[in-house]
């Protein structure tokens, strides 16, 4: 039976939801794999929409973070709130505002911000089963919020400010390179920085890659 692992997405869309390359690339290197992949995000509205042309807010707009997700997903999606956590072998969160503004308040609070509680569900159960968690881009700060009291090893790159939140929470943060990734092998946590750089999309593709190898690698020991 092949392994499952579940990919938590935001929405749609680098602004206000999940970083679609980051989505594709990590379910790429996944589908390379021959992992049974499971994607899911919250039945709940994003924080805004932004209007990517512009850049900017659409005011009085609403978009459900699961209906923008099914996009990326091709439909094959599930209500996070209905995925057991025992069903599954690991977990990936791509990138994107949406992960800072949607699957947390990190962008508006910083280190004083909360998880949005679904996703602290699967991650904390995730993590207490011993079972893997790669965090790409700025995801690792969700990460930070849910899991920093155990000391976890993260990188979001190398912004000053980000790092310095994410430390506050107790996670310790390491700079590292958009083609690289952070293995915290103790805790079973993998982070790459991703669009968190000026980056280019195949220097994203080789840090994810990396993250995803360094995940699939975890579950085999597990198993």
């Amino acid at each position: 039976m092949s392994k499952r692992v579940g990919v938590i997405l935001s929405g749609c869309g680098f602004l206000d939801g999940s970083e679609v390359h980051e989505a594709v690339l990590a379910l790429m290197h996944l589908d390379r794999h021959g992992v049974e992949i499971v994607c899911m995000a919250p039945d709940g509205n994003q924080a805004d929409v932004v209007d990517h042309v512009a850049k900017k807010p659409v005011e009085g707009a609403s978009r459900s973070m699961l209906t923008e997700a099914a996009r990326i997903a091709r439909g094959r999606i599930q209500p996070l709130g209905e995925v057991d956590p025992a069903t599954l072998d690991a977990v990936v969160m791509p990138g994107g505002f949406g992960a800072a503004k949607n699957l947390s308040n990190f962008a508006v609070r910083g280190a004083a911000g909360s998880a949005n509680p679904e996703v602290a569900r699967v991650l904390k159960t995730m993590h207490a089963a011993g079972k893997p968690i790669g965090a790409i881009c700025i995801a690792p700060a969700v990460v930070a919020l849910v899991l920093g009291k155990e000391h976890p090893r993260l990188t979001i790159g190398n912004d000053a400010g980000t790092a310095k939140a994410i430390e506050q929470l107790g996670a310790a943060h390491v700079d590292c390179a958009v083609t690289d990734c952070v293995i915290d092998a103790d805790r079973r946590i993998v982070t790459t920085p991703a669009y968190m750089y000026d980056a280019r999309v195949h220097e994203v593709a080789q840090g994810i890659g990396k993250l995803v190898d360094a995940v699939v690698g975890m579950m085999g020991a597990a198993s």
